[in-house]
């Protein structure tokens, strides 16, 4: 059963932007109330979903990829495919309302 894969500044470009399938990325912290309560609607995304990897991104141990993308406001999730950015969507989000969002 897939779960989330923890991406870095080191290893973002060959696991998200070279994947060959539709990437989703969870660009959130520990610190961060928000980022708690979606976590676990992320991990039920990528149990139930197998056509698209689910990643996360730890936001203070990787702000040279927060940077280059733009993330003011987390939780803020992308949806990465063909190495584009196809959709964003930031701050917290039931599951049904996320899924529909995204388009997955």
């Amino acid at each position: 059963m897939p779960g989330t894969l923890e991406v870095t500044d080191n290893n973002f470009n060959s696991e998200v932007l070279n994947s060959d399938k539709p990437v989703l990325v969870d660009f959130w912290a520990e610190w961060c109330g928000p980022c708690r309560m979606v976590a676990p609607v992320v991990e039920e995304i990528a149990r139930e979903y197998d056509d698209i990897k689910v990643c996360k991104l730890n936001v203070d141990d990787n702000q040279y990829t927060a940077a280059q993308f733009g993330v003011m406001s987390i939780p803020t999730l992308i949806l990465f495919e063909n190495g584009k950015e196809k959709e964003r969507v930031v701050g917290y989000m039931p599951k049904a309302q996320l899924v529909s969002r995204l388009g997955i």
